[in-house]
């Protein structure tokens, strides 16, 4: 049990860094302007393979980005916090119950220092507002019209739902499926966040 949650916390953190630029010419029906300063909570799920098995760990977090860090608190599925994650651009911490913090230069080093193995992915802070760089190089805004895409290191967003299904002029993203396909250097996954409704 104790290895699901470190993989959970991983799976998640690992996701948390990346520096994210804004675009002027989205179109009209993309979702609202990329902010710095995020406040929002919601739930995870997580399906990968171990010794060819499918395992699922489930669980909540609350995220709080600033400028200058990104803190995460993850909690079990009955909200009993589990740990605590503070990435910024010098370093990525990873706090747990009584133990030391595990700190490290970024999260992917972080991630493969914990696991044995990096999850390169880096997009989170940009995915969970509907954004992402494609594997083009290009910038993508998400919206009901237009909610896939494959980014640069190999995941495939699909946004599913949004916060505000009957027509907001700059709607949010409420669900997030996330996939990732196996191969030689990296295990299949496939990540469902569900992003709580904004006040």
């Amino acid at each position: 049990m104790m290895l699901k949650k470190r993989f959970l916390l991983l799976a998640f953190a690992s996701v948390l860094a990346g520096c994210a630029t804004t675009d002027a010419n989205l179109s009209r029906d993309s979702v609202a302007a990329y902010r710095e300063t995020v406040e929002l909570g919601g739930r995870l799920t997580v399906n990968y393979q171990k010794d060819g098995q499918t395992e699922t760990l489930t669980g909540k977090f609350n995220w709080n980005q600033t400028p200058a860090a990104v803190n995460v608190s993850l909690a079990s599925p009955l909200g009993q916090t589990i740990a605590t994650i503070t990435v910024t651009p010098e370093s990525a911490t990873l706090t747990q119950g009584d133990r030391a913090p595990r700190v490290a230069s970024d999260i992917d080093t972080l991630t493969a220092q914990t696991l044995g193995w990096s999850l390169p992915v880096s997009g989170l802070r940009d995915w969970l507002q509907g954004y992402a760089t494609g594997a083009d190089g290009q910038r993508f805004a998400a919206s009901p019209a237009a909610n896939t895409v494959t980014t640069a290191d190999g995941w495939r967003l699909t946004y599913v739902s949004w916060q505000d299904a009957s027509g907001a002029a700059k709607p949010m993203p409420k669900r997030i499926d996330v996939a990732r396909v196996a191969s030689a250097t990296v295990e299949a996954m496939e990540i469902r966040i569900v992003i709580d409704p904004q006040g």
